[in-house]
């Protein structure tokens, strides 16, 4: 069977948070190992190493996680930064050279790709790439790190990303082609599915409580709601952990003390963000930036119908299968009006385009893809 080292900095590891973190790459690496032998290779805060079939997971220590909040801008992290990245090249240099893959998977391309590119190098073993919008859209502008991103990408034997738009921008930066391949998770069976018809409905945010992910503008949008409005809602549920975590709880406190139906909860692991999403109906995704979040996703594989912002290729998405109200703006009053918006019309009516959905963001296709291109096996 041939094997296919994937080299990951989101990878679950029973902290709060990492489960949202890297749960799709967690489903994507076992789906993997349906077709391929796997072995992943994740940062973590002590090194370990387990096995279970044709999936093995080794664990390399580094100094701080998460990794995404290290700053190549902020001097104070660059110590953790050199660590991180010495690591990083010495666990994947040990794997090349005892178990020697046949070929390597980096998610995302930095730091994993570096990894990836100087192991490859050294051990005669090709690499591919799968970019995420932080690698480079934020990456990207801090001119001595674009550079080592441009050869990282254009070395690659092949490039995915995980946003229609992003894929051009990786083509713009490295001269070569790319493709867009889904991160989507498998989640669980909901243990409530049905939508309401009419209102009051049910409302649910899931996501990191930061700015790209719009947890303020939601709450600054539900702030504008009025009484006529709140009629129709029935619960807004706002789950997650971040940064923004003061200033949120600081938010939902101030709604209920006006009476308003709002409630907060922390990190979730599959089933209850199965439930959570299942049983709303209608998912919220005010995000600034993005690209297509596996939330979308999420919301895809629920059935259940969203009210998002007009960022990355959500406007694209929301025309091609009409999966919910998408908003005119990312300022809050914007978002206020899709929601005014969703409340006032049924959520049964998105149920097909969130089905013609489904059949473009499947786990299966993009494993069976990713195993047949790299490996150039399928079992």
């Amino acid at each position: 069977m041939r094997h296919l080292a994937l080299v990951s900095t989101s990878y679950p590891d029973g902290a709060p948070g990492s489960e949202a973190a890297g749960s799709f790459v967690e489903d994507f690496a076992v789906e993997l190992s349906g077709r391929v032998r796997v072995s992943v290779l994740a940062a973590a805060t002590a090194e370990s190493m387990c096995r279970n079939g044709n999936l093995s997971i080794r664990r390399f220590a580094v100094p701080r996680l998460p990794l995404s909040l290290l700053r190549a801008t902020r001097p104070a992290d660059w110590p953790a930064i050199i660590d991180t990245l010495r690591s990083g090249s010495a666990a994947l240099d040990r794997l090349c050279r005892e178990d020697r893959p046949d070929h390597i998977l980096a998610l995302w391309a930095l730091p994993s790709g570096y990894w990836a590119r100087s192991s490859g190098l050294r051990h005669g073993i090709r690499y591919s790439i799968w970019a995420l919008g932080s690698d480079i859209w934020s990456l990207g502008r801090l001119p001595l790190v674009r550079g080592a991103l441009r050869r990282v990408l254009a070395d690659a034997a092949n490039r995915y990303a995980d946003g229609l738009q992003l894929a051009s921008d990786v083509e713009r930066i490295s001269g070569m082609a790319c493709s867009f391949l889904p991160s989507t998770r498998r989640l669980p069976q909901p243990t409530r599915t049905t939508r309401r018809s009419t209102p009051p409905y049910r409302l649910a945010f899931l996501g990191r409580w930061h700015s790209n992910k719009g947890v303020d503008v939601l709450l600054d949008a539900l702030g504008r709601l009025d009484d006529g409005d709140w009629k129709r809602i029935a619960e807004i549920r706002v789950c997650g952990g971040g940064a923004l975590e003061d200033a949120v709880r600081q938010s939902i406190g101030a709604l209920q003390a006006q009476g308003r139906p709002v409630s907060i909860g922390g990190y979730l692991d599959k089933q209850a963000a199965a439930d959570l999403i299942g049983g709303a109906d209608y998912l919220l995704l005010p995000s600034r930036i993005e690209s297509i979040p596996v939330i979308f996703s999420d919301a895809v594989q629920a059935g259940t119908p969203l009210v998002a912002t007009p960022v990355g290729d959500l406007p694209r998405l929301f025309r091609k299968y009409r999966v919910g109200v998408i908003s005119e703006s990312v300022e809050a009053q914007g978002y206020t009006s899709a929601l005014r918006a969703a409340l006032g019309t049924d959520p049964r009516t998105f149920e097909s385009g969130l089905v013609d959905a489904m059949a473009d963001f499947d786990l299966g296709a993009a494993a069976s893809r990713v195993a047949r291109e790299c490996v150039g096996d399928s079992e």
